[in-house]
């Protein structure tokens, strides 16, 4: 799931019966503070860092009376670059973010637009990244998520696991999703192939060149 409000996996992978520790591990940093959305935020000024802010961007539960919107929405203003921040940008993930909220509430068998039953959730967070490209003040990664939904308290949990490309700047105190980062990202991916998607724990996630991320330090 992403700040552009569209939490659609494009495919899908099931975790391995068999576990295979992954060969590169990685506690990523911090943020030093938290901001008036709920979000955490000033990442250090590192490679690590911004993978962690992307991380941040990209984790987000839908549960109880928070809805697809009010998470879209706080990532948006938390972690989007402000020269790509506008009101009508922020109406575009709202709306989108509306239509998406319905289309899982109907994945998922629950009536669309309705706040979440008991024990119901759908959960994105990131378990694996591939940095592609560093430099000081711009970070090209790929990230690799997994989703997981649950239609109430006595249905079984599903997972799914999605991959995206995307681009971090430094933005005065901290890392921020940026379209001409991510439009450099795929510039610099150009020509290499995607990352498998694999689970952490399968053997092919480290000849993807995944590394796994450990609980934040």
């Amino acid at each position: 799931m992403s700040a552009s409000g569209d939490p659609t996996p494009s495919e899908s992978y099931a975790q391995p019966e068999d576990w295979t520790d992954p060969q590169r591990w990685v506690a990523l940093p911090r943020g030093k503070r938290t901001d008036e959305h709920g979000s955490e935020t000033e990442f250090p000024h590192t490679t690590e860092g911004a993978v962690a802010a992307l991380a941040a961007a990209n984790t987000s539960v839908i549960e109880g009376s928070t809805s697809n919107v009010d998470e879209q929405l706080r990532l948006y203003y938390s972690y989007v670059a402000k020269e790509d921040q506008s009101e009508a940008a922020a109406e575009r993930v709202e709306l989108g973010s509306i239509d998406n909220g319905k289309a899982i509430s109907r994945e998922m068998g629950l009536k669309p637009g309705a706040p979440m039953p008991p024990g119901a959730y759908m959960r994105s967070h990131v378990v694996g990244f591939k940095v592609i490209k560093p430099s000081p003040d711009q970070v090209s990664v790929w990230l690799l998520s997994r989703v997981t939904q649950k239609a109430g308290e006595t249905a079984e949990e599903k997972g799914s696991y999605t991959r995206l490309l995307l681009g971090a700047k430094w933005e005065g105190t901290d890392w921020k999703l940026s379209v001409d980062a991510s439009k450099a990202a795929q510039q610099d991916a150009a020509g290499q192939t995607e990352p498998e998607m694999v689970a952490p724990g399968d053997a092919a996630f480290n000849a993807a060149g995944w590394t796994a991320i450990r609980q934040a330090s």
